[in-house]
């Protein structure tokens, strides 16, 4: 048993596998955060956007 222990503390096999899927999910979670932000801050520029042409639309068609 003590040997069992001692060679599943030694093995490495698939350590880089683990290490990889980490850095996977980190790069996915932060591109995943960024793309809501950015997101959000485009649609309300253009729902801004929009309000401006809209508000300036009406004054040149009134005067």
């Amino acid at each position: 048993m003590k040997n069992l222990i001692t060679r599943f503390v030694r093995e490495d096999a698939g350590q880089d596998l683990i290490e990889y899927a980490l850095l996977g999910s980190f790069v996915a979670l932060a591109a995943y955060t960024g793309a809501q932000f950015l997101g959000t801050n485009l649609r309300n520029w253009y729902s801004t956007m929009g309000t401006s042409v809209s508000t300036a639309a009406a004054a040149a068609v009134i005067s």
